[in-house]
């Protein structure tokens, strides 16, 4: 008898355990911006070995108008948990409400490089006036719908004097990398996030474009109105922005810039 009610009591226990288990595990919907997916998709395996919870994760641009880009998605009505995407970008849905104030925890610094096919020959982009005269060389330049391309198509090119030249030469890519773009040999020069080009095959990064002009952007996480996961929510972007991220990113061609977090 005694062994019995033993038995029960700790079938009871493991029970209860494994309930508490599948109360506190939660799925967390994540979209990311391309600048941050590489060092996401290696971190989130490192996260959920120490975590009851699992990450899916869906991909789309900061900015634009193309079906899969995160503006788009979320005017379609679909649901994520936590936004990782371009700062500015981030803000507007903060201000539209489709992103909680005070949950905006910038996780990463990018900057922009460029690219060729693999074996092409390496222009040198290393001073303003060399990278000028190799994007007037190029006889095809392609540069992402986001947000390194919305700034070398409305602030870079004019500013270096060459905008007209490059409305001839140059193509904003929709939807797909600019590394894949090049590698198959559809433009000679591409511009995009360093951690955008570095893990595709069959292109030569040949580096980032000189301060002088150079835009480094934060990419940033925030978390949706949804409010059914704030506490895994929270607890992702804390690992993300923790000093156990550090390595991974770095080896993704991001720069940490491990942030006080905001709750």
């Amino acid at each position: 008898m005694l062994i019995r009610l033993i038995k029960n009591a700790l079938l009871a226990f493991t029970a209860s355990l494994l309930f508490s288990a599948s109360v506190l595990a939660a799925d967390i919907q994540v979209i990311t911006s391309g600048a941050f997916a590489e060092a996401l998709k290696a971190l989130v395996p490192e996260y959920e070995k120490q975590s009851p919870n699992k990450v899916i994760i869906s991909y789309g641009s900061s900015m634009g108008t193309a079906p899969d880009s995160i503006p788009s998605r979320l005017s379609r009505g679909e649901k994520f948990d936590v936004l990782i995407l371009a700062s500015p970008a981030l803000d507007g849905f903060i201000q539209s409400g489709s992103v909680q104030q005070g949950t905006r925890v910038d996780l990463v610094a990018s900057v922009i490089g460029a690219a060729v096919k693999t074996g092409a020959p390496k222009p040198d982009i290393s001073s303003v006036p060399a990278l000028k005269q190799a994007l007037l060389n190029a006889k095809s330049v392609a540069y992402s719908a986001s947000a390194s391309g919305t700034y070398l198509s409305t602030e870079l090119f004019p500013k270096l004097g060459i905008a007209e030249q490059m409305s001839k030469t140059a193509k904003k890519i929709y939807s797909e990398r600019v590394g894949t773009v090049v590698a198959r040999g559809d433009a000679e020069l591409g511009f995009q996030q360093v951690s955008e080009l570095i893990p595709i095959p069959g292109i030569d990064f040949i580096g980032e474009i000189p301060p002088e002009v150079q835009q480094t952007v934060l990419f940033s996480a925030g978390i949706t109105s949804n409010d059914a996961n704030i506490k895994a929510s929270r607890d992702l972007i804390a690992f993300l922005a923790s000093p156990k991220a550090v390595p991974t990113i770095q080896k993704a061609g991001l720069k940490p810039v491990l942030p006080v977090l905001p709750w």
